[in-house]
């Protein structure tokens, strides 16, 4: 039990939608990841999707609809609905999933998840 600075995580990679575990909360990853450009639309059957950004800005587009997200700022999109987060510049942010959750809600197309 220590505390997790999430800015030194962030400094140990570079790559976009590439999300890195930094902690286990009961039977979820915690996770920081880069956002910049978009992600493809996706869906997530069995859980909700948490995003929080902690630097900068992104956009959730869901089907209808988009939602700017801006730092201090949180999303969840319900499990079961199409969405897609993009990010014109660089964005920070903070997941959490069930472990073993693939980040594309599909586990022959999702990142892996690494450990840091």
């Amino acid at each position: 039990m220590k505390p997790i600075n999430l800015a030194e995580k962030l400094d140990q990679f570079t790559s976009h939608w590439d999300p890195h575990v930094v902690a286990d909360y009961n039977d979820n990853e915690v996770m920081v990841v880069r956002f910049q450009d978009e992600f493809p639309f996706h869906l997530h059957e069995d859980t909700d999707d948490f995003f929080l950004v902690l630097d900068g800005e992104m956009i959730m587009d869901l089907e209808d609809t988009s939602h700017p997200v801006q730092t201090g700022e949180l999303f969840v999109v319900p499990k079961g609905v199409t969405h897609r987060p993009r990010a014109d510049q660089e964005c920070k942010v903070l997941l959490i999933e069930p472990k073993g959750e693939p980040n594309t809600g599909d586990a022959t197309t999702a990142a892996p998840k690494p450990r840091i």
